[in-house]
């Protein structure tokens, strides 16, 4: 592999598999080397230029001879799905350990996945080790048409295919007028995940509150945000536990770029709140969570903060670095 935290990786196959969708596998570039397993919900960063983005993992997180990843080419996006569908056969690649912030509960009777178009990259990895395990689960995936499901052939070709459900909103079967005949009742042992569009998250976590569902058992992963997080504030102060500085974090200025400035060392990836690369433990004080990336019972805990794009709520924080 490579320096501390990187990962050497080349290209070994690329594959289309629904709509604008590239399913690509990403192999160690050392002879006799193995990636790192990961858990089911996980992602990485792959490092394009000076461009950064995060995809989840796709299938066995016990395969370490690759990683799969599915990239949906995005119109209007930022560019990186452009690049990634740009990439070729042997190109050579750095990407992150897989980080998760979407855990998979293992010892829960029965799961629920919900599925939003490309928001089947997590949940088929999920799939996979519930499958594995001889776990009892079920899968639902909505996309527009056939055509346009991400991962079709993907999908089709895994050993749990018989649990999974397709729907197609252009058929009359979109999830937001059917949330409350996909979704159980709660009872003990049940998990519900769900990864898709803002809209279908907003309809699952509604109709899974009105059912009074459990909020520790509702796990949700959006791709984007309804808007773009609002990061100034008051000013505070954070304290640096390893050494004992406190440096003032400005109305205008997030907690990460003050970091930054005076030396400390700091993860970036998405700096919108949604990956989890920049959780930093929290020591002392209250923060103002702002994130997507940590689950409500996660934020109550406030035992970590996304240093991106959250604030305090006291006068001053003290965070493990």
């Amino acid at each position: 592999m490579s320096a501390a935290g990187v990962l050497d990786v080349v290209v070994g196959s690329l594959t289309a598999d629904g709509g604008r969708v590239v399913l690509v596998e990403l192999r160690p570039a050392g002879p006799g080397t193995q990636l790192p397993a990961f858990d089911a919900g996980a992602h990485i960063d792959l490092h394009l230029g000076e461009l950064t983005r995060q995809y989840s993992l796709v299938g066995s997180g016990d395969d370490r001879s690759r990683y799969l990843i599915a990239v949906l080419r995005e119109l209007d996006g930022r560019g990186g799905s452009a690049a990634v569908h740009a990439l070729a056969v042997g190109d050579r690649l750095t990407i992150s350990h897989p980080r998760n912030t979407f855990r998979l509960d293992t010892d829960a009777e029965h799961s629920v996945l919900i599925a939003g178009g490309i928001g089947i990259t997590p949940l088929a990895a999920m799939a996979e080790r519930l499958h594995r395990r001889g776990a009892s689960f079920e899968m639902h995936v909505y996309s527009r048409t056939p055509e346009s499901l991400p991962l079709r052939r993907h999908l089709k070709s895994r050993p749990w295919r018989d649990r999974t459900v397709l729907h197609y909103s252009d058929h009359g079967d979109g999830f937001r007028g059917n949330a409350q005949t996909v979704i159980p009742r709660p009872a003990p042992g049940l998990a519900l995940y769900v990864c898709g569009p803002l809209g279908m998250i907003a309809s699952a976590t509604g109709c899974a509150a009105a059912m009074e569902w459990p909020k520790d058992a509702v796990h949700t992963e959006q791709f984007a945000r309804a808007q773009s997080v609002e990061t100034s504030g008051e000013p505070f102060t954070v304290v640096v536990s390893s050494t004992g500085r406190e440096l003032t974090v400005g109305p205008d200025e997030t907690i990460a770029e003050v970091l930054r400035r005076e030396g400390v060392e700091t993860t970036l990836a998405c700096e919108r709140g949604l990956c989890g690369s920049c959780l930093t433990p929290v020591l002392a004080g209250i923060p103002d969570h702002r994130d997507e990336a940590q689950s409500p019972v996660e934020r109550e805990s406030n035992a970590l903060i996304n240093v991106c794009c959250s604030r305090s709520l006291t006068p001053s924080l003290t965070l493990g670095v």
